[in-house]
């Protein structure tokens, strides 16, 4: 299950709720395995320059090589570009979980 963290200057007028949802869509477009993304948005009160910072972890599997990395990095900033206002520096930061991360859902 990935994980996504989404941090951003508090002033900028966005719709987190969406923007996570579109990252979820798009990683279920590159990897119908991937399940459920567990996001979370981090408006920030205190920033220098107006910006936002997407954090992407996922579990390392055989099929999430290089090329797969570099198109859905390309993917995601296609995608989240027109979702903030101008002028603002997006940054998308792709990666993996730890080997012994786990996680269960409690019921």
């Amino acid at each position: 299950m990935p994980q996504a963290d989404l941090s951003y200057s508090a002033h900028l007028d966005i719709d987190a709720a969406a923007i996570l949802a579109t990252v979820e869509q798009i990683i279920s477009a590159h990897d119908d395995r991937a399940g459920d993304c567990k996001g979370r948005a981090f408006p920030v009160a205190d920033t220098h320059h107006t910006h936002a910072l997407l954090r992407l972890r996922m579990l390392r599997k055989p099929h999430r090589n290089e090329a797969f990395m570099q198109t859905l990095l390309e993917a995601l900033q296609t995608a989240l570009n027109p979702m903030f206002p101008a002028p603002c520096i997006i940054g998308v930061e792709l990666g993996f979980l730890e080997p012994y991360y786990g996680s269960v859902t409690h019921v």
